[in-house]
């Protein structure tokens, strides 16, 4: 019996160095994804700004009845960007 656990000794120190290991890079697998995550969310964030910009200029031109719609949009078309600061 005493054999046995002598033996079973160093399997354990090597199964705890191996588990450290894993444990540690999962760490590191989950730190890149949530990384990830956060540059994507600032993407869709640009991208969710962008379209509120343009649906407001559509809110605008659909409400007001006092101007040619076709004329606007085609207006709107030659316009640069306007880039907001975050």
């Amino acid at each position: 019996m005493i054999e046995y656990i002598a033996i079973l000794i160093p399997f354990a120190g090597i199964g705890v160095g191996v588990f450290a290991i894993w444990t540690s890079h999962q760490q590191k697998i989950l730190k890149m994804q949530s990384k990830i995550s956060a540059e994507k969310a600032a993407q869709y964030a640009v991208s969710n700004n962008q379209l509120e910009q343009r649906v407001r200029v559509l809110e605008r031109i659909v409400t007001d009845k006092g101007f040619d719609v076709a004329g606007q949009i085609e207006s709107l078309r030659d316009e640069p960007e306007v880039k907001e600061l975050n």
